[in-house]
């Protein structure tokens, strides 16, 4: 780890100004933003970041978890893990938060790590946090490690020929099949962006995660409303049973009519994808229909048509299959 400087914001504008003013050099930002600081300053340990200064956010009241005016939540950027996923509303009424949330790491982490931490949370790829290897999202054109390496943990779907890393949040597939938004305040004022436009797949530019420009800084999320007699789940599939990233997750939102028949869903993977995944395609395929195991396994199977393994991980694309079967059963039985 190398020396920096480290300054405490008072406001939001101040901390926005702050950062505002960092270039982005070859090993990242020149000043980051710490909350938690659970996954930066591993990081910065590694020597993969090296900014030359932090600035606090901590003390920014950002950490309110509360109820909107339509009938959604609003979740501060600085609100522990921990106690979103303990929240009674959060609980009751989006259970596959409360759910990824308590999936992901330990009881220490989840109450230090923050929601805007988690939302900007980084690959676990061994290659970018190896500074001896090729990466080109740690070091653009540098090449990718991980194709015909090891990557057995790493993304089949959104992938290209410059990288294949997957996204390691739980929280953050929950969110996508949530329909959050994300508020940013930044140099040029305030902006919200939906969470299916905030995170970018890599193309030919990975090093370029979110649409977050230099002085942005996410303030908190919005969660719309859900229509009565939603059920959620959140089911991870790991290689332990704690402490440990997803080899697939899925994040189901579904509401059945007075017919049986499935009038309103959502469908998210982790574990599986470049970004948290919303699959649209299982989405299509479920509404109007009867929840079914084969309507289910049809609806898993359009999820994974663009999957594109790689020498050690072509077992995800019939693991994240029975994931999504499983977790929609389960959303099913609930209603």
């Amino acid at each position: 780890m190398e020396l920096f400087e480290l300054v405490t914001a008072q406001t939001v504008p101040d901390a926005v100004k702050a950062q505002a003013k960092s270039s982005t050099a070859q090993n990242g930002a020149d000043v980051r933003f710490i909350a938690g600081g659970t996954n930066l300053i591993d990081y910065m340990k590694l020597n993969v970041e090296r900014p030359r200064q932090l600035i606090d956010i901590n003390g920014l009241p950002l950490d309110k978890i509360e109820k909107t005016a339509d009938g959604g939540l609003k979740v501060g950027a600085l609100a522990r893990n921990a106690d979103v996923a303990h929240d009674p509303t959060v609980k009751s009424q989006y259970a596959v938060l409360s759910q990824a949330l308590l999936a992901g790491a330990s009881p220490q982490l989840r109450n230090m790590a923050t929601t805007g931490g988690n939302l900007l949370q980084k690959t676990r790829c061994v290659y970018y946090r190896d500074t001896a290897a090729s990466c080109n999202k740690r070091e653009p054109d540098s090449g990718c490690s991980a194709i015909g390496g090891y990557n057995r943990m790493l993304a089949i779907l959104g992938t290209s020929d410059h990288c294949i890393a997957s996204n390691p949040s739980d929280q953050n597939v929950a969110l996508v099949a949530l329909d959050a938004t994300v508020h940013i305040e930044g140099p040029k004022g305030q902006r919200t962006v939906s969470i299916a436009e905030f995170y970018l797949v890599p193309g030919s530019t990975p090093q370029r995660e979110t649409v977050l420009e230099p002085g942005d800084l996410v303030t908190h999320l919005t969660l719309p409303k859900l229509p009565a007699g939603t059920q959620s789940v959140y089911l991870k599939l790991r290689d332990r049973a704690s402490y440990e990233f997803a080899l697939a997750s899925a994040a189901i939102v579904m509401k059945q009519d007075a017919g049986g028949k499935i009038d309103f869903i959502r469908v998210a993977m982790g574990g599986v994808g470049t970004k948290p995944w919303r699959s649209p395609e299982a989405e299509r395929a479920l509404l109007g229909k009867v929840p079914t195991p084969s309507n289910f396994r049809a609806a898993a199977e359009s999820a994974l048509h663009g999957a594109k393994p790689q020498s050690q991980n072509a077992f995800k694309v019939e693991l994240a299959k029975r994931c999504l079967v499983h977790a929609m059963g389960q959303a099913s039985q609930n209603a």
